[in-house]
């Protein structure tokens, strides 16, 4: 008997052994791969020939600089003047319709910017509603009379700050909630306004949430190709993709997304540092504030400033998809769209298993483990959220393109037999590209909900025999059931509307519905974009629908 029990006391001690070296094996592939595409960017820049960086700097290289600055100043001013002052007024005042806005202030974020962008352009374009109206009653010719343009840098900063304010806006919310009543009501007995009130108490306190979510906001404008592209703003996201697809320029593509990757980086670095090196304190006394009854032309005008991001970013657009759409005669039930519905659904749902599946494991694997290696690993997979889908796309393609010509060559000189383009020209790569650019996302969704498993559970687990891996299954999932469905339904509906890398990766003749509504909507036939836009738009109203459920319960 008592070497039967050392002999199973052994076999536990092997299993367990076995297990946690798996998961540090997995763990470290994970991390390897999450990093493969900015490593092969920097060798990719460092390598390519400096006529092409010369080439780009004679050419192009200001007018992306350029155009990329104005971009991210205009939406950050924007995103911070609407989502800052849509959070105060819904949080610190009391007006008509102000439930309601709490809610509807979120919306936008179902939306892509291209989504806006092709709505717009059908309702302020030439042809559009507005000015053919215009033209009918004051009976102007089209030289007659100047309008702004929508297809242009302004045109794109409107469409990306409708669209990110809301990453402000709840931030902003989250923080004037969390302030204590006593701080305003002590400005307030000192001879302040409201107003001066909100300026020098209220908003410093809110500060380092404030400038997180602009910082947010700044790292999907960098990012964004769609809006740019249909706009003809030149970017360094426009740039790229030109680069790599239209002049098969694999160099300068590298060169360009080496720049943006900085600028992105130091985006996320100064996010960071916004989060960890402020702190503000409200006091000992933690009061809720109770909101300021307006009167008169304020209530009134506080309805109007919350009512317009939400006719310009949610109303107005859907009316004119919803027209488009009807009026493009398409059959969202026809065998070519279910076949787009269908990739796209097929890409999203496993893209968001390994995605979350993969965030479990580096998360498991640094709250088991808690050294070195586990952090860094964690630390390399939040890294996607700062890299643009075009930088990855580009990252991941050189490489293994290099990989798939280097396999065939061999088998075909040693075995005399093609495997042609095994990697690239399948769905994985792009479902990497999908986990790299979206772990964060389901990173922090982990992390949000292990917060309330206590290590004693853990403990627990491993003293009753369990391994690491056996812990995560037995214990952890089950725990983590509404946080990890959560974070599911989040990287399904971010795969759906990621446009940049499906345009670059996808296999041929593999086409989603954001590569659909691009394509038509390239093609001027804005009528038949606004079918799949309005799906894409259906689809990503999930996460907000329960975001706004979240909302209502914590107000």
């Amino acid at each position: 008997m008592a070497e039967l029990a050392t002999n199973t006391k052994a076999d536990r001690s092997r299993t367990r052994l076995f297990g946690d070296r798996a998961m540090l094996v997995c763990a470290v592939l994970v991390a390897t791969l999450c990093l493969l595409p900015l490593a092969a960017v920097l060798i990719g820049a460092l390598a390519g020939s400096t006529e092409s960086v010369r080439m780009l700097a004679e050419t192009v290289l200001g007018e992306f600089t350029r155009n990329t600055l104005l971009l991210v100043l205009i939406v950050g001013l924007g995103t911070f003047s609407i989502g800052t002052g849509a959070a105060w007024l819904v949080t610190m005042t009391e007006f008509p319709g102000r439930r309601l806005f709490e809610i509807a202030l979120v919306i936008p974020l179902a939306f892509p910017a291209y989504v806006l962008a092709y709505a717009y352009t059908h309702i302020l374009d030439h042809p559009g509603i507005v000015q053919s109206t215009l033209r009918d009653v004051m009976g102007w010719g089209p030289r007659d009379y100047w309008f702004p343009e929508i297809r242009s840098l302004g045109g794109a900063a409107a469409m990306l700050t409708l669209v990110l304010y809301p990453y402000v806006y709840l931030l902003a919310r989250t923080a004037f909630l969390r302030q204590s009543a006593t701080t305003f009501l002590a400005a307030r007995a000192l001879g302040r306004g409201p107003w001066a009130a909100f300026l020098t108490v209220s908003l410093p306190l809110a500060r380092p949430a404030i400038a997180a979510g602009v910082l947010l906001a700044l790292m999907e404008t960098i990012a964004d190709f769609g809006t740019v592209a249909y706009f003809s703003v030149r970017t360094f996201s426009t740039g790229i993709y030109t680069s790599f697809v239209s002049l098969a320029d694999r160099a300068a593509a590298s060169q360009l997304a080496l720049g943006l990757l900085a600028f992105a980086l130091l985006l996320a670095l100064l996010e960071r540092q916004s989060r960890g090196s402020s702190q503000f304190h409200n006091g000992k006394r933690i009061e809720r504030m109770a909101p300021i009854k307006l009167s008169g032309w304020s209530k009134w005008a506080a309805t109007a400033l919350c009512a317009i991001p939400v006719l310009l970013g949610v109303v107005f657009p859907v009316m004119a998809l919803g027209t488009m759409a009807f009026e493009s005669e398409q059959n969202l039930l026809s065998r070519r769209y279910i076949g787009f519905l269908t990739n796209s659904v097929t890409l999203a749902a496993i893209a968001a298993v390994l995605t979350v599946g993969a965030a479990v494991l580096l998360g498991s694997f640094n709250r088991i483990r808690k050294d070195a290696t586990s952090q860094a690993a964690l630390y390399i997979g939040r890294l996607g959220y700062a890299v643009p889908g075009g930088v990855i796309a580009v990252g991941l393609l050189v490489p293994f393109a290099r990989f798939d010509n280097a396999l065939d060559a061999w088998m075909e000189a040693t075995f005399g037999i093609s495997t042609g383009l095994l990697i690239t020209g399948s769905i994985w790569l792009l479902i990497a590209a999908y986990m790299i650019r979206f772990m964060a996302a389901a990173i922090g969704a982990y992390e949000g909900g292990i917060a309330q498993v206590s290590d004693n559970i853990d403990a627990a687990s491993r003293l009753l025999g369990q391994t690491a891996t056996g812990t995560i299954r037995r214990v952890h999932i089950p725990l983590l059931t509404p946080s990890l469905l959560t974070a599911l339904l989040v990287v399904f509906v971010d795969v759906m509307k990621e446009l940049p890398a499906t345009l670059i990766i996808r296999p041929f003749n593999w086409d989603t519905l954001a590569v659909q509504a691009y394509r038509l909507a390239s093609d001027e036939r804005l009528e038949g974009a606004a079918v799949p836009s309005l799906v894409i738009v259906a689809v990503g109203l999930l996460p907000v629908i329960l975001l706004c459920r979240t909302l209502g319960r914590n107000t």
